[in-house]
């Protein structure tokens, strides 16, 4: 036969415990003497066990009572946790969370849905823009918490991986050989100054193959094989590999998976920056073997 422990009972239980008499619980709970009392006498005679010794002037928990204890608390707690998060009003409401268009897969997806299992009720907003963009939103206070890709991280961000900065092209593609070499990056990325730079030290000339604020533009040129771009590794679509240059074009620098408002406190905001934190980092020890093209 199936007992089942009731959380009522076993929350007048730890009052009792913990206040040191049926009296003090009782006020606690807002309930009668006779109603803590009538609870107790009935957890114990679905336990058939003694719970409190009531031989002396106050309230004491016997082995038996001693050992439920611990699991009480888990259990009310517990029951506690699931009743706020599905129900309390202080977990309604919207985040705004910006995240560049580059690293939104696979890492985003599955935080959301983490997210969403733990707060069903708080609704976050994805923008996906630039670094740039995205910086400024954050500035306003449009943003409540932003990624960015960067070189640097600076005075109070966090950062979460580094990556390396790749030269990307199509599948099999031939372009990255072609000079002067054509170039697809994005307008407002983040990446096209150090890539030019880069390019202009090495003494490679270069054309804008693309001009656009369009990353699907971009995606779109580089896989027809009509220009090169450097994406970071790890955020590759499915038709665009890595370039085995062999020298051939001028290594980048790496950057920086990095993480504004992290920090701000409440229950919500702290879980939505430690599932970020904990897929970028999973994402960062994993290290998937990269395919290159010769």
């Amino acid at each position: 036969m199936i007992r089942n422990l009731d959380i009522t009972t076993l929350r007048s239980f730890v009052a009792v415990a913990d206040s040191g008499g049926v009296t003090r619980a009782a006020g606690f709970l807002h309930l009668t003497q006779s109603a803590v009392s009538m609870q107790l006498k009935r957890l114990e005679e679905l336990l058939g066990l003694e719970l409190l010794d009531r031989s002396g002037r106050g309230v004491a928990l016997t082995a038996s009572g001693e050992q439920l204890l611990a699991y009480a608390r888990r259990m009310v707690a517990l029951n506690d946790e699931v009743i706020a998060r599905l129900t309390d009003q202080a977990f309604e409401g919207e985040i705004v969370l910006g995240v560049p268009h580059d690293i939104v897969y696979p890492a985003i997806p599955r935080v959301l849905q983490q997210f969403n299992a733990a707060f069903p009720r708080v609704r976050v907003q994805l923008l996906t823009l630039n670094t740039v963009s995205l910086k400024q939103k954050f500035a306003r206070g449009e943003c409540d918490m932003i990624l960015t890709t960067e070189a640097e991280v600076p005075p109070g961000s966090e950062r979460l991986a580094s990556k390396a900065l790749l030269w990307v092209g199509a599948i099999g593609g031939a372009a990255w050989r072609k000079r002067p070499l054509d170039l697809a990056q994005s307008r407002n990325c983040i990446f096209r100054p150090m890539v030019l730079r880069a390019l202009d030290a090495a003494g490679i000339e270069w054309n804008l193959a693309v001009d656009s604020d369009s990353d699907r533009t971009t995606e779109a040129t580089v896989s027809a094989d009509l220009g090169v771009q450097a994406l970071l590794e790890g955020t590759l679509p499915p038709h665009l590999e890595p370039v085995r240059h062999d020298g051939g074009l001028p290594e980048l620098p790496a950057h920086h998976i990095v993480l504004y408002g992290g920090d701000t406190s409440g229950e919500v905001h702290q879980r939505l920056s430690s599932l970020l934190r904990a897929a970028f980092v999973e994402a960062q020890a994993a290290k998937p073997r990269l395919k290159v093209a010769s």
